[in-house]
């Protein structure tokens, strides 16, 4: 059995060469047999995430269970329609022909999962590439042990290592795998890491999806209904303790209703999580002792006007809001990604541009208002991955929208079919008839044909 990193991508390589995974039935019995086992592990997946995150089970099936089965539903349910090949209208200049885009896969595909969704961000795009007929190897995150380990159990208990495997480890496996040549590169993680991935995919000309981050604004003007807001607000930036790269990373409110929003916001943390959170099953603990020492310094110099409790040995930060942080403050200058929360004032739309385009092109954007107007000028003015109106974080959820960034947040989509089309190469196959063969393209060339190739070009190119 292959052991070695260099010995599981040779067996790769040669079972894909094989064609086996080309053929959809056989992709088919290999995501059914996964649904199955994920099923079967639904308690010991909780269990895992509870471990690494305290994360309770109900966040735990709607942020990242759920989400992987719907994945899994649309796929079995679709694939052989996706697979399909697409018979496209040919051209007049290639007639007689019959024009087709084939769907075939990339091949070897190495996937590098995140630890802030560590079990959904893992399976999501192995589901999609193992259903556009590619082998994968997996490297889950070394931060959150307890669910990667469960994460190799159910790969290894679904698939041969020619077609999937798991490799777990830190930044040396990672370094290791990042030096092989691979078909395609999915990563989903930092900006900084993000980088590297792109510097050892260019090596090889190696196509990459990066889904990264950065600094998402989420916009509040006067009209809203403050109470509703606040709710969306502490549900959407709390969840999974602040830890999620499509959150609100700060607000930006109109100053007429700061102070309403800002009493709304206070009720709804002490309503979701009582007065002392970290007493609360609800609210996840952060990652670990670096990250929780790393958002604690993020505090200091700032105003903090709620929360603050920090609890480092126990990898603790209580929800918490800052009152006007200058924009070159620690915590304004790289993506939080903790449950702290700044709050900064606006009086016109001037004053959003300053704010939104001190910063690189964020993986969301986020618009709280009932003017119309309003809404549509700062979806189009400003470029971002994707966003939401009057909510956070739901664009995620849905798998008919693509999801992925642009600039520094990243480049690339999937969710639903645009993630198998993400693994997908779409070569372009025409048949040609025999049945008839203009000599109008054949030399010796003549100025009459000339003239009537360029009338064709004029009339259907």
């Amino acid at each position: 059995m292959a052991t070695t990193i260099l010995e599981i991508l040779s067996a790769q390589r040669k079972f894909f060469k094989s064609q086996k995974t080309k053929d959809v039935n056989y992709r088919l019995q290999f995501l059914k047999a996964l649904k199955t086992e994920i099923l079967s592990k639904e308690q010991d997946i909780y269990f895992a995430l509870k471990k690494d995150f305290n994360k309770s089970e109900f966040e735990a099936f709607i942020s990242e269970f759920g989400l992987v089965i719907s994945e899994l539903n649309l796929a079995i349910k679709n694939l052989k329609k996706w697979a399909k090949p697409q018979s496209v209208k040919s051209s007049l200049l290639t007639f007689p022909s019959k024009d087709f885009i084939y769907k075939e896969p990339y091949g070897n595909v190495l996937i590098i999962a995140p630890w802030n969704y560590p079990f959904l961000l893992a399976i999501e795009p192995l589901i999609m590439a193992i259903a556009a007929g590619n082998t994968v190897v997996l490297k889950p995150s070394e931060l959150t042990t307890n669910t990667s380990k469960i994460l190799s159990k159910i790969i290894t208990k679904v698939f041969p290592i020619e077609m999937a495997a798991s490799i777990e480890g830190g930044i040396d496996i990672a370094t290791e795998l990042l030096a092989q040549k691979w078909d395609y590169i999915f990563f989903t993680g930092s900006v900084p890491v993000g980088k590297i991935v792109a510097k050892a995919a260019a090596k090889y000309l190696t196509p990459v999806t990066l889904e990264l981050g950065g600094k998402s604004p989420c916009i509040i003007d006067d009209t809203v209904n403050t109470k509703l807001t606040a709710k969306r607000l502490v549900w959407g930036k709390f969840l999974n303790g602040g830890q999620t790269c499509i959150t609100a990373d700060y607000l930006i409110v109109h100053r007429n209703i700061k102070d309403a929003l800002i009493k709304n916001i206070k009720n709804e943390i002490i309503a979701f999580y009582g007065e002392n959170p970290i007493n609360s099953s609800d609210f996840p603990r952060i990652i670990n002792y670096k990250h929780t020492k790393r958002l604690a310094k993020t505090l200091e110099g700032v105003k903090v006007i709620f929360g603050g409790q920090i609890d480092v040995d126990n990898c603790y930060i209580s929800p918490t809001l800052v009152d006007e942080p200058n924009l070159n403050s620690a915590l304004m200058s790289n993506e939080i990604f903790g449950p702290i929360l700044p709050i900064l004032s606006y009086d016109s739309e001037k004053d959003i541009e300053k704010i939104i385009w001190n910063y690189e092109k964020p993986l969301a954007l986020y618009i709280f208002s009932n003017n119309k107007a309003f809404i549509k000028e700062n979806i189009t003015k400003y470029e971002f991955g994707g966003g939401v109106v009057n909510d956070l974080l739901i664009h995620f959820s849905n798998n008919r929208l693509p999801f992925g960034g642009v600039g520094t947040s990243g480049m690339g989509a999937y969710h639903g079919k645009h993630g198998f089309n993400t693994f997908t190469h779409n070569k372009p196959i025409i048949k040609r008839g025999n049945w008839i063969d203009p000599n109008i393209r054949y030399a010796p060339y003549s100025y009459k044909n000339l003239n009537i190739i360029k009338k064709m070009f004029k009339w259907f190119g």
